[in-house]
C-alpha cells in the first residue's frame, strides 16, 4: 500500500543537483541540512554534486589561500545534505559510480576503488563473459558466465549495476535463482543455478594465446609488468645529518598525482626518528606508519642493504643502485592495485628483548620463519591455486585453529596452499581480533582470500592446531551445517506437544526475563528471531495458524512447518523461556524450499519478506488485513506499510496519527475489523526514519477507518452521514481528527467562506441501520491494543513486548545480547524489564519532541527511535482470526 501522505506543496529544493559524482575518501562527520543531527559518513560513500541555484549552474573555484567546500547529496541517504572539504573526496565518472554503488559495504566499496585496474575491467564486462563468482567469503569461486548486466531496481538517479551470472560446472546448484528477481525475468537459467551479485564477488576470466587462464590479466601490452625496485620488509639505510640510520621499507610506490617523480620509499626506522604518518594529501598509502619512527623518502635517498637471503623477505632487484638515475614508475594501467598499495605480511610490532635491543614479536617470528626459506623461484603473476592439505591435526580450509604463540592468536583457516618462492605449505587464517601489520587477505602482493583489515595472517601449516577452546567440536566450514545437536548440545531447548496460552503479568515475567531466555540467534537470524517473539511470546492473536489441519491444497511440507513452530518454537518459548538456534534453522531451511525465497538460512532478510513466504506461500494463513480503495475491490494483504512525504511541522507523530494520514490520503477503509494489524513504520529503506521519534500509541481506535460502519459526529456526537477529506487538515475543527458529521453539522461547517467548495462523500453505514440519529455516547468504538513493537538499529533487529496491562509492563529482547566464544561460539538471548518505557510514554508529544534522544534512558530510545513495525490486537477477536 502506498500513500502520499503530506498535502502541503513540496518546497523547492535550493540546490542544482548536477550528474557529476564524488567518492569519500575518508570518514566525514557532517551536519544534515534537513535535521541538524551529526552524521558520520563512512569512507567510501558515494555522493552526487550540487550547486546552490543561486550560483548557477557551473562550480566555483575556491579563492586562493581557503579550503574549498563542495555539497553532496549522498546517493545512500538522498536526504542529507553534505559540505565537505575538496581534499576529502574524488571525483569518479558516472559509469564509475555505477559499478561501486552495486556494492553496499563501504569499506569493501573503498577497497574496489583503490583497485583502478580491476575496476576498470568491470566496464568491459557483458553479457558473454566468463567469470569466476565469489559467493562466501572463504570459500571457493565458481566458474560462470554473465547473461545480466544492469541495475536491478531504477530507483536512485543513478542506480548500481549488478551482474546476473549463470554458475557452471561445480557451481551448478549453489545460486539462489534461476534469473528472476522480485517477480521480473532478467535472466534465464536452471533452477539454482543463477546469481545476482556486484563487481567486488567476480573475477574475469582471461583466455590468453596459450589457453592459460588469468584472474587478474592487464589489458593487452606487449611491456613486462614492472615491480617497485624495493621490496616490502627490504632493509635499508639512509643518512640523516652525519648518522647512517637503519630500517625497514614498509612502502614503495609512486604518490598520487606525482607519478612523473619516481618511487618514494616509507622506512620504519629502528631508532624513534620520524615524521610521517602513512597519508599524502590525505589519501592513506600505509597503514603501518609511525610518526614517531617512519620516513618518507624519495628512492634515490636511500641505500639498500644486503641481506643473507635466510634472514631477508626477498631479494633486492639487481638493477637497483643508489648512483642510478631517478627511477620512473610503470605505466599506470600496467600495475594492479596489488603492487600500487603494499601491506605487511607479518606485525612489526617490536619487543624489547633481555638485552635491551628491540626484536619482532612472537607472531613476527613465527612468519619470518617462513620467510627464511625463501628461495629464488620468480613470482608468479597469477594466485597459485589454494591446495587442500592438511597436517596431523586433520586441519582444512574452514577448521577452527590456533598459532602456536604465547599468547596464541585464534582464528578460521580461509586458505591452505604453497605460495611461489616457498617450499613450506601455509595456512592463511582470518584472525577473531586485529593485529598490526596483518592484512585483510593479500600475502606479498597476491589476494588469497578476503576479510577485514588487519585479521588475515599468513603461517606454517604446521604451526597451527586444532582451537583448544573448542576441542569437542569436529572442525566446520558452513555455519549452516553448524547449527545441530552435536555443536550446540548444550544450548538444546525442549519440545513441548501441549498447546500453551501465553503467561502474562507476573507469572510471564519470571519465566522469560534473563540471560540464555528468548530465541537463541545464530547467522543473520536476528529478523526472524525477533518477528516471532513479537507474534507469539505474549499474544495468542495468531495462534490459530498453529492449529489449522492439512488440506488439499497445502504445500507437502505444511505440517512439518505448523508442528516446528507448534511444538518446537512457540510452546516451549512459553513455558521454557526460550528457544535454541537449531529449531530457527530447521525453520530457515524449511522457508528456503519456496520458489520464490533464497538465502533464509545465511543472509540478512525483512521482517516482511519472512511474513509473506512463511504466511502465504507454507501456512496459507487467510490475510490479516483487508483493504479498500475508493469504492474498488478489496486488497488483501499481512500488514500495511506506511508510505509519506515528511512534514516538518510534526515534531513526533502517534501510531494512530501516521495510520489515519495515510487512509485519508490515498482514501483508503478497512473492508472488515482486523483481530491483527501490523503496521510497518515509514522509511527510506530500513536504514533511514523519516521521524527521530515516533510515539507508540497504546490504544488504536480504528472506528473511523472502517466501512459500513456506525461513526460518530465530529460537532455533536451524532451519527455521521458525511465525511470530508478537505476538513482534516483545517485546525479550527478538532485538529488532528477525521472530519466526519451528521446532516446539521455538516451544513453548519461548510457554510463557512472557506470551506464552501468543499467535496465531502456519504459515510458508508451498515444497510440494516435504524433510520434515526443517535444519542451521543450510544456508537460503539472498535480499538486496537499494542502488544509488541519490532525495532531495528544498524542492520540488526530486536522486540519490545507487552506482558501485562500495566504502561510499564514491557521487555526488551535481543536474540544476540551476549556472546559465548568466538567464530565458532555461541549467541546468548537476553530478555530484560524495561520499566523505564512506562514513564516516557506518560510525556505529552510537545515534552518528547524537545528530548533528546541522546538523553532517553535505558533501551527506551530503542523503542521511541528506531521502531519498524508496530503489532496491534483485537482485546475481543483475538482468539478467532
Amino acid at each position: 500500500m502506498s500513500s502520499s501522505l503530506w498535502s502541503q506543496e513540496k518546497v523547492t529544493s535550493p540546490y542544482w543537483e548536477e550528474r557529476i559524482f564524488y567518492l569519500l575518501l575518508q570518514e566525514c562527520s557532517v551536519t544534515d541540512k534537513q535535521t541538524q543531527k551529526l552524521l558520520k559518513v563512512p569512507k567510501g560513500s558515494i555522493g552526487q554534486y550540487i550547486q546552490d541555484r543561486s550560483l548557477g549552474h557551473s562550480r566555483i573555484p575556491s579563492a586562493k589561500g581557503k579550503k574549498n567546500q563542495i555539497g553532496l547529496k549522498i546517493l545512500e541517504q538522498p536526504h542529507a545534505v553534505l559540505f565537505v572539504d575538496e581534499k576529502d573526496v574524488v571525483e569518479i565518472n558516472e559509469k564509475f559510480t555505477e559499478l561501486l554503488l552495486a556494492i553496499t559495504n563501504c569499506e569493501e566499496r573503498f577497497s574496489l576503488f583503490k583497485n583502478r585496474n580491476r575496476l576498470s575491467k568491470g566496464l568491459q564486462i557483458d553479457v558473454g563473459c566468463p567469470v569466476k563468482v565469489q559467493l562466501r567469503s572463504g570459500e571457493e569461486k565458481f566458474p560462470g558466465v554473465v547473461r545480466f548486466r544492469g541495475p536491478l531496481l531504477a530507483e536512485r538517479t543513478v542506480s548500481g549495476i549488478f551482474f546476473g551470472v549463470e554458475l557452471l560446472e561445480e557451481g551448478r546448484g549453489q545460486g539462489f535463482t534461476d534469473g528472476i528477481y522480485q517477480g521480473k525475468q532478467l535472466f534465464q537459467c536452471e533452477e539454482d543455478c543463477g546469481v545476482f551479485v556486484a563487481l567486488d564477488k567476480l573475477e574475469i576470466i582471461e583466455v590468453d594465446d596459450t589457453g592459460l587462464e588469468s584472474d587478474y590479466a592487464g589489458p593487452v601490452d606487449t611491456m613486462q609488468v614492472e615491480l617497485p625496485p624495493l621490496e616490502i620488509n627490504s632493509r635499508v639505510s639512509l643518512k640523516v645529518g652525519e648518522t647512517l640510520e637503519s630500517g625497514t621499507v614498509i612502502f614503495c610506490d609512486v604518490l598520487p598525482g606525482k607519478e612523473s617523480l619516481g618511487y618514494f620509499v616509507g622506512v620504519d626506522m629502528d631508532n624513534p626518528i620520524g615524521n610521517w604518518d602513512g597519508k599524502f594529501n590525505g589519501i592513506q598509502l600505509c597503514s603501518f606508519a609511525s610518526v614517531e619512527s617512519t620516513l618518507l623518502l624519495h628512492i634515490n635517498d636511500i641505500i639498500p642493504v644486503a641481506e643473507d637471503p635466510a634472514k631477508s623477505l626477498t631479494e633486492l632487484s639487481p638493477e637497483f643502485g643508489h648512483s642510478s638515475p631517478p627511477l620512473q614508475p610503470p605505466p599506470m594501467n600496467s600495475l594492479s592495485n596489488e603492487n600500487r598499495f603494499h601491506s605487511l605480511p607479518f606485525s612489526l610490532t617490536k619487543m624489547p628483548n633481555t638485552n635491551g635491543s628491540m626484536g619482532h614479536s612472537p607472531l613476527s617470528l613465527s612468519v619470518q620463519s617462513v620467510m627464511g626459506e625463501l628461495n629464488n623461484t620468480p613470482v608468479q603473476e597469477s594466485p597459485p591455486v589454494a591446495t587442500s592439505s592438511g597436517n596431523s591435526h586433520g586441519l582444512e580450509v574452514g577448521s577452527l585453529a590456533e598459532v602456536k604463540e604465547n599468547p596464541p592468536f585464534y582464528g578460521v583457516i580461509r586458505w591452505i596452499g604453497q605460495p611461489p618462492g616457498l617450499n613450506e605449505v601455509l595456512a592463511g587464517l582470518e584472525l577473531e581480533d586485529e593485529c598490526a601489520g596483518c592484512t585483510d587477505g593479500t600475502f606479498r602482493g597476491t589476494r588469497y582470500f578476503t576479510c577485514a583489515l588487519k585479521k588475515a595472517l599468513f603461517v606454517k601449516l604446521k604451526s597451527c592446531r586444532p582451537d583448544s577452546r573448542f576441542a569437542s567440536l569436529q572442525p566446520v566450514s558452513n555455519q549452516i551445517e553448524r547449527c545441530n545437536s552435536l555443536a550446540f548440545g548444550g544450548y538444546l531447548s525442549e519440545v513441548v506437544e501441549e498447546n500453551t496460552p501465553p503467561k502474562m503479568e507476573k507469572e510471564g515475567l519470571e519465566i522469560m526475563i534473563g540471560k540464555k531466555k528468548g530465541i537463541q540467534g545464530h547467522y543473520n537470524s536476528c529478523y526472524l528471531d525477533s518477528t516471532l517473539f513479537c507474534l507469539f511470546a505474549f499474544s495468542s492473536v495468531l495462534d490459530t495458524v498453529l492449529l489449522r489441519p492439512k488440506e488439499k491444497n497445502d504445500v507437502e511440507y505444511y505440517s512439518e512447518t505448523q508442528g516446528l513452530l507448534r511444538t518446537e518454537i512457540v510452546n516451549p518459548l512459553r513455558i521454557y523461556g526460550y528457544v535454541c538456534a537449531t529449531k530457527i534453522m530447521k525453520l530457515r531451511k524449511i522457508l528456503e524450499k519456496v520458489e520464490a525465497a533464497s538465502g533464509f538460512t545465511s543472509e540478512e532478510k525483512d521482517p516482511e519478506e519472512f511474513l509473506n513466504i512463511l504466511f502465504h506461500h507454507i501456512l496459507r494463513v487467510e490475510p490479516l488485513l483487508k483493504i479498500r480503495s475508493a469504492g474498488q475491490k478489496v486488497q488483501d494483504c499481512y500488514f500495511y506499510q506506511i508510505f509519506m512525504e515528511k512534514n516538518e511541522k510534526v515534531g513526533v507523530p502517534t501510531i494512530q496519527q501516521l495510520l489515519e494520514w495515510s487512509f485519508i490520503n490515498s482514501n483508503l477503509k478497512f473492508a472488515e475489523a482486523p483481530s491483527c494489524l501490523i503496521i510497518q513504520m515509514p522509511r527510506f529503506g530500513k536504514d533511514f526514519k523519516l521521524f527521530k521519534k515516533i510515539f507508540p500509541s497504546l490504544e488504536l481506535n480504528i472506528t473511523d477507518l472502517l466501512e459500513d460502519t456506525p461513526r460518530q459526529c465530529r460537532i455533536c456526537g451524532g451519527l455521521a452521514m458525511y465525511e470530508c477529506r478537505e476538513c482534516y487538515d483545517d485546525p479550527d475543527i478538532s485538529a488532528g481528527k477525521i472530519k466526519q458529521f451528521c446532516k446539521t453539522c455538516n451544513t453548519q461547517v461548510h457554510l463557512h467562506p472557506k470551506r464552501l467548495n468543499h467535496k465531502y462523500n456519504p459515510v458508508s453505514l451498515p444497510k440494516d441501520l435504524p433510520d434515526w440519529d443517535w444519542r451521543h455516547g450510544c456508537i460503539p468504538c472498535q480499538k486496537m491494543e499494542l502488544f509488541a513493537v519490532l525495532c531495528i538499529e544498524t542492520s540488526h533487529y530486536v522486540a519490545f513486548v507487552k506482558y501485562g496491562k500495566d504502561d510499564s509492563a514491557w521487555l526488551f529482547f535481543d536474540s544476540m545480547a551476549d556472546r559465548d566464544g568466538g567464530q565458532n561460539g555461541f549467541n546468548i538471548p537476553q530478555v530484560t524489564p524495561c520499566p523505564e518505557v512506562g514513564e516516557y510514554l506518560k510525556m505529552s508529544l510537545e515534552e518528547l519532541h524537545s528530548l533528546d534522544s541522546r538523553r532517553i534512558q535505558g533501551c527506551a530510545r530503542r523503542l521511541l527511535c528506531d521502531a519498524y513495525m508496530c503489532m496491534y490486537q483485537s482485546p475481543t477477536m483475538s482468539l478467532y482470526k
